[in-house]
C-alpha cells in the first residue's frame, strides 16, 4: 500500500517475477498475484511453515474512501511504501497506516522506502521512515524494484512476523 507511483508494482513484479519494466502503467484498482514461498522450518516447533502470498497490490491512494478501506478488510499484513524521492509520499504513508489499522487492528506492518537506486542520501526522508516504523514497532527496508535491492527480504520479514503471530 502507499501512494501512487511509488513503486508498489514494481516492488510486487520483482518479487513475483524476478523482473523490471522501465515503463510505467498506473493500477487501476486492485490487482491480485500469488507466490508461494520456500518451507521454512519453524525454530519452537520443528514444523515445516509454507506461506502463500496472496498479494493484493491496490492502486495508489490519493484519499481514503470505504472502496480502499474494505481492500483492507481480513489482511493478515502490508508492505507500506513509499518514495525516497518524494517525501510527500512520506507523509501520506503515516496516515495511510494509520487507516489500515483502524481496519486491521492486528495485521503485521513492514515500511519500505522504495527508490534506493536514485536516492540522494537526504537524512530528513529517512529519519521521517525511521519514525513511523518505530511508531508500528516494525522494520524499515530502502528498497529498489529496478535492483532488487531488499525486496525478497521485505517479504521475507513479512512472513516471519505472519509465523510469529500465527
Amino acid at each position: 500500500m502507499g501512494s501512487f507511483v511509488v513503486g508498489k508494482t514494481s516492488l510486487i513484479e520483482r518479487f513475483v517475477y524476478n523482473r523490471f519494466d522501465e515503463k510505467y502503467l498506473t493500477t487501476i484498482g486492485v490487482k491480485i498475484s500469488q507466490k508461494i514461498l520456500p518451507p521454512v522450518q519453524d525454530l519452537q516447533s520443528s514444523r515445516l511453515i509454507q506461506h502463500t502470498f496472496l498479494i493484493w497490490d491496490i492502486a495508489g491512494l490519493a484519499k481514503f474512501d470505504n472502496v480502499a478501506l474494505n481492500y483492507f478488510k481480513g489482511a493478515a499484513g502490508a508492505l507500506a511504501v513509499a518514495d525516497l524521492t518524494r517525501p510527500e509520499t512520506i507523509k501520506d504513508l503515516s496516515e495511510l497506516c494509520e487507516k489500515f489499522r483502524s481496519v486491521c487492528p492486528a495485521a503485521m506492518l513492514v515500511i519500505l522506502g522504495n527508490k534506493f537506486d536514485i536516492f540522494q542520501q537526504d537524512e530528513k526522508p529517512l529519519l521521517e521512515l525511521k519514525k513511523i516504523a518505530a511508531n508500528y514497532s516494525t522494520e524499515l527496508l530502502l528498497t529498489s524494484a529496478k535492483t532488487g535491492k531488499h525486496v525478497q527480504n521485505a517479504f521475507q520479514i513479512l512472513s516471519q512476523k505472519l509465523r510469529t503471530f500465527a
